[in-house]
């Protein structure tokens, strides 16, 4: 097994790979907006990811997860992912990074 990258290494890439996937309504990625909640690796390099939705009837309720789980599966170095939807506790603009709150003007 390849040892050449640690999991905090693989941890930092899975989360850019993240931060290329958008909320389809605001134009902010779903890293930024706050919707990861844990990103978490075995040792295996099986990815379980837990993420919210901005609400639970939110549109892409389906496809969001699909996508985070396809990208991050598509990873050289990850053997599996799989996403996990949660709504505890609920989204809210308080989990937005500064830069997703600058750029939807909210700063």
């Amino acid at each position: 097994m390849e040892t050449d990258i640690n999991m905090a290494e693989l941890g930092e890439k899975i989360i850019e790979v993240i931060k290329t996937i958008y909320d389809p309504e605001i134009p902010v990625d779903i890293y930024e907006l706050g919707l990861i909640y844990d990103v978490f690796i075995n040792e295996d390099r099986e990815v379980k990811i837990l993420m919210t939705l901005t609400t639970p009837n939110c549109p892409v309720a389906e496809s969001l997860p699909m996508e985070v789980e396809e990208k991050v599966k598509s990873m050289k170095m990850v053997k599996d992912a799989e996403v996990e939807i949660t709504f505890d506790p609920p989204w809210s603009q308080e989990l937005m990074s500064d830069e997703a709150k600058l750029e939807l003007g909210m700063l």
